[in-house]
């Protein structure tokens, strides 16, 4: 069995199945054909500038940035960096990830943290 280069393979000690555990931010199913193929995982990029250090309130929700939206989070965190490091100098400019796959299909992805 030849595994995804996504996935790991651990053997579980008690039973000896062979499990798989996945990074985070990728899937995978069978496309058509039969190979697998990394599922989309959708991610929101966007920012600007909060009236407080203490909270995410914006200071104008009009002028909110949106830099994107990435088929995996891999791709957000890049976009959101490169953001982020634009505004360096700006203490109250703030960039997030919005997992949007957990909006669209919470049940598939599971609750927030898994």
């Amino acid at each position: 069995m030849v595994l995804n280069p996504k996935e790991t393979a651990s053997i579980a000690a008690d039973s000896g199945e062979r499990r798989r555990t996945r990074k985070p931010g990728f899937s995978s199913m069978t496309a058509p054909g039969g190979s697998k193929a990394a599922k989309q995982l959708l991610h929101l990029v966007f920012g600007g500038e909060l009236k407080s250090l203490d909270n995410s309130e914006f200071v104008n929700v009009a002028a909110l940035e949106v830099i994107g939206i990435y088929p995996n989070y891999a791709e957000a965190y890049k976009a959101w960096k490169s953001a982020a490091q634009r505004t360096v100098d700006n203490a109250h400019m703030r960039y997030f990830i919005v997992h949007m796959h957990r909006l669209l299909d919470p049940e598939l992805t599971g609750p927030p943290g898994s």
